[in-house]
């Protein structure tokens, strides 16, 4: 780079830092703006990959952030989110390392993710995998998820059918599609409708969602696994990964 291209570089860098800094004692004057904002602008579209890194270096600052704000969340909040009595635990209940996964009946990347979780309890023993009723879809999967809730009461033994079958099914998930599954598994329809009042559904509802704020959660399905929120369907690999991280260093991230 010539001399006057760094100086006016230099210029340009300096233009835009006071854009987020406080006006300093001797301000530019309109010419020297106008001649700084020429140079930006022509240096900017003879050099416009330089937008796709800063574009990466702003994702990749907002990711560590949203990373160090769950990190802090799940710290402040771990007895909620791994012990809550309103979990649905599968796999291994007493394995070494639990991923902890928000999902909604509705959501199609969850029907995805739903085979990502097959795989890990079928391929690692000492898994424990938590599921999190999170309806955020609108009234039918308040309902879907409520009757799944209710079932998860009445019936534990038959849940991970039930879940398997309403995920996986096609079409929307709604109250009668749910109770649907759940009586052709055996379980009776009274009993399931009566226990879909108690109002601790909603209210574990709400505690999902207290916790999903706090985490940053906003989309389905997302994860916890161990120190670290996941966000979206990543896929098998990843997750693995962060389990062995969590075996190797006690940390999702080493």
């Amino acid at each position: 780079m010539d001399l006057k291209i760094r100086k006016w570089t230099t210029a340009a860098m300096l233009a835009l830092t006071v854009t987020f800094l406080p006006a300093p004692a001797t301000a530019l004057d309109d010419k020297e703006k106008e001649e700084i904002g020429a140079f930006i602008r022509e240096y900017l579209i003879a050099n416009p990959e330089i937008l796709f890194e800063v574009q990466d270096a702003l994702q990749a600052k907002q990711e560590a952030e949203q990373r160090e704000q769950a990190k802090l969340a799940i710290s402040s909040a771990r007895d909620a989110i791994f012990n809550s009595p309103h979990n649905v635990i599968l796999g291994n209940p007493e394995g070494s390392v639990t991923i902890v996964e928000f999902f909604d009946y509705n959501c199609g990347f969850c029907k995805r993710a739903m085979k990502d979780m097959e795989e890990i309890i079928a391929s690692d023993p000492d898994v424990r995998f938590i599921l999190k009723e999170f309806p955020i879809l609108g009234e039918d999967s308040t309902a879907a998820h409520t009757v799944s809730a209710a079932l998860h009461r009445v019936a534990p033994e038959h849940y991970n059918a039930f879940h398997l079958e309403l995920l996986g099914g096609r079409g929307s998930a709604t109250e009668q599609k749910a109770i649907d599954v759940a009586t052709s598994l055996g379980v009776d329809e009274d009993e399931l409708r009566e226990a879909m009042k108690d109002p601790a559904i909603s209210e574990s509802f709400q505690e999902t969602y207290q916790i999903a704020d706090s985490l940053g959660i906003s989309g389905t399905p997302s994860y916890v696994i161990g120190d670290e929120a996941v966000f979206g369907a990543v896929g098998v690999a990843p997750l693995v990964a962060k389990i062995e991280n969590i075996r190797t260093c006690e940390s999702a991230t080493c």
